[in-house]
């Protein structure tokens, strides 16, 4: 429903107490005792009281003079600017009425002669209803990865090659309830000069036919950044979870071999989901619980952002634990009945703990994750 003035949101009123009595809404999970969060948008005790009284008041008008500007909406864009590029789709995706389909992928060149800082991104589906996810990855020139594959049509993955090579870096993604990045200032992705952007798309069938062309908006960043950010994860892909289990524990766990500040954090599970835990260990032994959520929710795909950025010096790991739900006391269990196995589809599971850390601009993947006995030197001139 709008609620963007009181005509459009008086009619609500008593589901809106509801909601946000019930702390449904606005959807936040985090347990508060750990942690603190940039981006906490849960109501405090007497925000939930001002609105039961004034439903109990009858839900009264306020003075008009009293009331907010209208948002001043950008195309549609939520990142408070026009981006200043912008890469489409080049071709329709025709979304069948039924059936399951597999991820789709489209590489888009983005022509960039040099490399390239980007500050802010957003992901708009050109067709929400049926758009589960999209994530746009950047394909670095060179890479192995869906070496062959076709440019600007979209295209499954063969399921034993994977695409082949290492997937690219993560530059934004689109998810139910999910918001566009908050990056600090002097922070910046990078996006090399001749890379590829790959879109991942994954389409859920809902009876009826549509056609979808996503875009990504960029705003880029004119100076050399201070930090660059990259998302990590932590990840268990070789599992099975039991028929009927109402708690199986799955953990993961990645080490940090370069300096970086942590950012953010983002469990990801299926329908099975049921709570998930980051932990930080610091290479002197010290543990510190960093997210619990407690009540995983599918149906919104939210990332945490520190309220304070935390230092993880290099040998710092990463460590994750979730718990599934596989039982018939599960009401989003697609079946009980049936041992569940890591997959992409939501009747199939996952268990990532993603992360994003900040990092001296000349770090990647290999710095943050190698040994740095394991990288090899590069040739001075």
């Amino acid at each position: 429903m709008p609620l963007l003035d009181y005509s459009s949101a008086r009619p609500w009123a008593s589901a809106i107490r509801q909601a946000v009595t019930l702390r449904q809404m606005p959807p936040w999970y985090a347990d508060p005792s750990i942690g603190h969060f940039a981006n906490d948008r849960s109501l405090s005790s007497a925000d939930i009281q001002t609105i039961s009284s004034w439903l109990a008041a009858g839900a009264p008008a306020g003075d008009p003079h009293d009331a907010p500007k209208p948002v001043q909406w950008i195309d549609g864009w939520s990142i408070g600017q026009q981006p200043e590029i912008i890469f489409e789709v080049p071709t329709p995706f025709n979304v069948p009425a039924s059936g399951v389909i597999p991820y789709q992928y489209v590489i888009v060149p983005t022509h960039f002669s040099q490399d390239t800082w980007v500050r802010l991104a957003e992901i708009r589906p050109g067709d929400r209803a049926h758009t589960h996810h999209i994530v746009v990855s950047v394909r670095e020139p060179g890479s192995g990865w869906l070496a062959g594959e076709p440019v600007g049509v979209p295209f499954a993955l063969d399921p034993h090659t994977r695409g082949g090579g290492v997937p690219g870096e993560f530059l934004a993604g689109y998810g139910p309830g999910n918001m566009p990045e908050l990056l600090s200032p002097g922070q910046a992705k990078l996006v090399k000069a001749g890379s590829d952007l790959v879109f991942q798309l994954h389409y859920t069938t809902n009876g009826r036919p549509g056609c979808d062309r996503s875009r990504i908006g960029l705003v880029l960043s004119h100076e050399p950044p201070r930090q660059r950010v990259i998302m990590l994860a932590a990840a268990n892909i070789r599992f099975l979870i039991p028929p009927g289990d109402p708690d199986y524990q799955l953990d993961a766990r990645i080490t940090l071999h370069a300096e970086a500040t942590l950012v953010s954090l983002l469990p990801h599970m299926h329908l099975r989901g049921k709570s998930f835990e980051f932990r930080v260990v610091f290479p002197d032994g010290r543990t510190e619980t960093l997210l619990r959520v407690p009540h995983y929710s599918y149906n919104w795909q939210l990332s945490y952002y520190l309220a304070t950025p935390l230092r993880l010096p290099p040998g710092t790991t990463i460590e994750c634990t979730a718990h599934f739900d596989n039982s018939i006391n599960n009401p989003l269990n697609p079946d009980p009945t049936k041992a569940v196995r890591f997959g992409p589809q939501n009747f199939d599971e996952m268990m990532i703990g993603y992360f994003e850390v900040a990092t001296d601009p000349k770090n990647g993947f290999r710095e943050l994750l190698l040994p740095r006995q394991a990288i090899p030197a590069t040739p001075t001139m």
